[in-house]
């Protein structure tokens, strides 16, 4: 499968591994697309999963719809959906990172019967984010949410020289140059990071009823040197999964874990995906 449809959006997808294999989901945030996940895919695909990484609403040139309210957490839950039924899948292994991991902790909570397990890396349940923000320094890392809901600014700023203010941004985050420059580029194209940015411009729709508790089996990957996410967040993210839970925290990684730490990530990945998988 290399798209999928949702009404009149279509989506690009990466569908690799065995067709009958335990699927997994795998969910990129901002502003990475699906290859944020190519160090990760070929250990599951070896494995014997089937993964299925899309490209998101945004960033799918089919899939861009105008206006923030096209970016509420229901309508990209429902992308997940979706694609999930695209492909055939009832029950599914959910993985995501940055705002992927926020879609997949709503779904998590929203539809637990359609999930084995879920594995949210690098930002943790929006609950706990919430709480960051009036206990911790969590406003300040996530100054760049405010900035961008100016209409129309952002994009001028961040795209002006071929989009080195962005790039800039990305690599003093800690993410290579290189995959920030593909990242970017993806970015350029017509309508992209306006989409991707009204992400966060739909935050301010879904703040009063952020998702509720978990019972999914979940895994937690943190980097412990993350720039956007403070340890408030990640370790407050604990109390609002009621089943299954591990933590696992990486020394020495930034925000970046699928793009940098691969080798570190896909292992648990594994090991949390075999202890939940079957039934």
């Amino acid at each position: 499968m290399e798209q999928f449809s949702r009404g009149e959006l279509v989506f690009d997808v990466g569908d690799r591994g065995p067709e009958d294999g335990e699927a997994v989901v795998l969910l990129h945030g901002f502003p990475e697309t699906a290859a944020a996940w190519d160090g990760v895919v070929p250990a599951l695909v070896e494995a014997g999963y089937r993964t299925l990484a899309p490209n998101q609403r945004g960033y799918s040139p089919g899939a861009r719809p105008t206006g923030r309210r096209s970016y509420v957490p229901s309508e990209l839950v429902g992308d997940v959906l979706a694609l999930a039924d695209a492909a055939g899948v009832e029950r599914f292994h959910l993985v995501g990172h940055d705002f992927g991991a926020n879609v997949a902790w709503t779904l998590a909570a929203s539809h637990p019967e359609r999930l084995r397990s879920l594995t949210a890396v690098s930002v943790g349940h929006p609950r706990a984010f919430v709480y960051a923000m009036t206990h911790s320094a969590q406003p300040l890392q996530s100054w760049y949410m405010f900035a961008v809901q100016i209409p129309g600014l952002p994009e001028r700023v961040l795209l002006a020289r071929d989009g080195w203010a962005l790039r800039t941004i990305l690599v003093r985050a800690g993410l290579a140059d290189d995959v920030a420059a593909r990242f970017v580029e993806h970015l350029r194209r017509p309508g992209a990071l306006r989409a991707a940015l009204d992400w966060y411009r739909a935050l301010p729709l879904a703040a009063s009823a952020p998702a509720g508790r978990v019972a999914v089996p979940t895994l937690y990957v943190w980097g412990a040197n993350d720039g956007y996410v403070t340890p408030t967040a990640a370790y407050d993210t604990g109390r609002h999964v009621t089943g299954p839970y591990r933590f696992e925290v990486l020394e020495g990684a930034t925000h970046w874990v699928p793009e940098h730490e691969a080798d570190r990530l896909a292992p648990l990945v594994l090991t949390h995906l075999q202890a939940y998988g079957g039934g």
